[in-house]
């Protein structure tokens, strides 16, 4: 299975997990006999700290108030990355004034690699409101987790020194409040997203 078919299988069974657990309701019965109704919440996105690519430090909370459209994903990435951006600022042009309270974050999930100068060139291609955020290993480490993110460095066999990442890739458009408000497939073009986050924002 190569990259692309890893990302979009992982990116699959993790949209099915978290759009599960934001669908939770579960009935019970209390001690005394009465009905008790749970309600679940997903459990993705939360706190992070983060150097963007101008090298100043945020956090989570420097967004809150805005919407936020986070993906994931590294410089030297092929394909689903460029592409995914290209497909992020796209949508978003096509939401129009919209799109003012939503932030795009990009995320990188190669920190040894991707210093705040590489990503301020990466991001620039692609929208001047896209901020690109890095940090040190446990600083990704810590983001991905929060959003529930796969990835791993693969080696390059012919070249040691080399690497790539394989990674899950998913849009995740967060609230003001830094919640859930829906996972989107990478794979959606511009018209499939902006439609997606308009419907997601009511």
């Amino acid at each position: 299975m190569n990259r692309a078919m890893v990302g979009m299988a992982l990116g699959g069974l993790l949209i099915g997990a978290a759009f599960g657990a934001l669908a939770l309701r579960t009935t019970g019965t209390t001690d005394d006999g009465r009905t008790a109704v749970v309600s679940g919440k997903a459990l993705v996105g939360g706190p992070f700290s983060l150097i963007d690519q101008t090298g100043k430090r945020v956090t989570d909370q420097d967004f809150r108030g805005k919407d936020m459209l986070v993906f994931f994903g590294f410089t030297n990435c092929p394909d689903i990355c460029p592409a995914g951006l290209q497909v992020m600022s796209a949508a978003l042009d096509r939401l129009g004034k919209r799109a003012d309270d939503i932030v795009p974050l990009f995320i990188t999930l190669d920190p040894e690699r991707d210093t705040p100068e590489k990503m301020a060139e990466y991001v620039k291609n692609f929208s001047p409101r896209l901020v690109g955020l890095t940090g040190s290993a446990s600083d990704i480490a810590a983001a991905a987790k929060a959003y529930r993110v796969f990835y791993q460095k693969v080696p390059d066999e012919k070249n040691p020194k080399n690497y790539s990442v394989d990674h899950s890739a998913i849009f995740y458009l967060m609230g003001k409040d830094g919640s859930l408000l829906a996972p989107i497939p990478h794979t959606n073009d511009p018209a499939q997203l902006a439609l997606s986050i308009d419907k997601a924002l009511g």
